[in-house]
């Protein structure tokens, strides 16, 4: 009988990878953070090549919100125990999530059609931001900067943190892209006007049961 041998890295820290990874695709599914821009640039120039440029700064848009929320991840765990801001984070997405319930058919109005990559950027930057993008993925950053621990904590915390970052971002736009790809090269979209789906709604359900669930696990 084989000895069992057992895994260096406990299988409750893959949880918050899992967490940025599924975040990620969710994120990149959902057309209001941006493969449904990408998708109208592309139909506009008559080009599938433009949606996979339009794409690029989109994404880089997404990843700075998630980054800016990394960074303050990080820098509150210096000088706040990581229950409390667990607590804080939880009861914030719930308060964000229930604000968002009421007001989910609002949106950044200030951007037309015609748009260069800088305005791409900073459109999905600030989407990301007003719709809690980086809020959402929150609670998963701090798992992963709990793994990460001694020695050298704040070089690993930021090496951490950056490779989800990383990992959350490049499932997005994998997602982002085929759905924009399927949907400019097989549906079209006259499929979005007959069966459109509510997901800024869905989004500030997903808030709640985010914040609750985060709650859960700080009890």
């Amino acid at each position: 009988m084989l000895q069992q041998t057992l895994s260096a890295i406990p299988p409750d820290s893959f949880g918050p990878w899992l967490a940025m990874l599924g975040f990620g695709a969710y994120h990149g599914l959902n057309p209001g953070m941006g493969w449904l821009f990408a998708l109208s640039v592309g139909l506009q120039q008559r080009s599938e090549r433009a949606i996979w440029v339009s794409l690029l700064p989109i994404a880089a848009g997404h990843a700075t919100t998630i980054a800016l929320v990394a960074v303050m991840v990080m820098a509150g765990m210096r000088f706040i125990s990581s229950s409390f801001l667990q607590w804080l984070t939880a009861v914030t997405l719930l308060a964000f999530g229930a604000y968002k319930v009421f007001n989910y058919y609002r949106h950044p109005r200030w951007v037309g059609m015609k748009v260069g990559m800088r305005d791409l950027f900073v459109w999905s930057f600030l989407m990301a931001t007003a719709h809690g993008a980086g809020l959402m993925v929150a609670p998963a950053l701090l798992g992963v900067a709990s793994i990460c621990g001694s020695p050298d904590v704040h070089l690993r915390q930021g090496t951490g943190l950056f490779l989800a970052v990383s990992v959350h971002t490049l499932a997005m736009l994998v997602v982002m892209g085929s759905v924009a790809w399927i949907v400019y090269k097989k549906l079209g979209l006259a499929v979005l006007r007959q069966k459109w789906i509510n997901f800024d709604l869905i989004w500030a359900l997903a808030l709640l049961i985010v914040g609750g669930v985060a709650l859960l696990l700080v009890l």
